[in-house]
């Protein structure tokens, strides 16, 4: 995959404009990328802190060449990536959690927004990724569940490089995804990641319900499975999904 990176100092989204570069025509690959966002935005519409400096915040193009019941996997796969660039590079024991989150002890120091839209070249896609590289500008409101690379390594987070080493990885195992029987290894790659992958109990927060259960794996497409406390197993596709901490 060839990268062109748009760089700003300052956007509302840099997702919103990836997306309105992809119905422009730009070619997968296309990143972009700032150093503060005015309007950031994470999964069901949350807000995303994002001050000047303190965050990577990264948006690539994408024109998959999957079959379309594949796509949420572009999330996993991102994630996976995600975590691997953090271990390598600053020795951090990451945890993805289901489906587009990345922990260490616990607290998030990474969401993950995959959006779609219809453009003249066909299905795009736009993966956002948001790291955080400071604490120091956290609201009180996040402080206890979020952290940073300085908070957990006690070094200042050298952002180009981060973006350099993540974008190597991106296209390593999207390059995997792309590959014959892709869905299945990058599946077993998530999987092998991710300690929510099987016997996680989880509370499952739908738009309708909430329920209990414990997790068995994910689906084809990336879905959780859940079984819950009565024998069932709940495919979950959307929604939030919390440890439940022993007491």
């Amino acid at each position: 995959m060839n990268f062109t990176i748009l760089r700003f100092d300052s956007i509302d989204s840099t997702n919103t404009e990836a997306l309105n570069q992809a119905r422009r025509g730009a070619q997968e690959g296309l990143c972009v990328t700032a150093r503060r966002q005015t309007a950031g935005r994470g999964r069901q519409g949350r807000a995303w802190i994002s001050p000047e400096n303190a965050g990577l915040y990264f948006s690539i193009v994408l024109r998959p060449r999957i079959e379309m019941r594949f796509l949420p996997l572009i999330t996993l796969m991102t994630a996976v990536a995600v975590h691997d660039t953090l271990e390598e590079l600053y020795s951090l024991e990451c945890d993805i959690k289901w489906a587009n989150d990345i922990h260490v002890r616990g607290k998030k120091i990474c969401g993950i927004l995959a959006e779609t839209c219809e453009t003249d070249k066909g299905l795009a896609v736009v993966t956002g990724i948001g790291i955080n590289l400071k604490s120091t500008n956290f609201p009180p409101e996040i402080s206890e569940i979020a952290t940073s690379i300085e908070q957990e390594t006690s070094l200042a987070p050298d952002a180009e490089n981060l973006l350099e080493n993540l974008t190597k990885f991106f296209a390593y195992f999207y390059e995997i995804l792309s590959e014959e029987n892709g869905a299945a290894k990058i599946r077993d790659e998530w999987t092998k990641r991710s300690s929510y992958a099987f016997g996680k109990p989880v509370r499952v927060v739908l738009e309708n319900e909430t329920f209990h259960g414990t997790t068995r794996g994910i689906d084809v497409n990336g879905a959780l499975r859940v079984e819950t406390e009565t024998g069932e197993t709940r495919i979950v596709q959307a929604g939030d999904v919390t440890n439940l901490r022993a007491n």
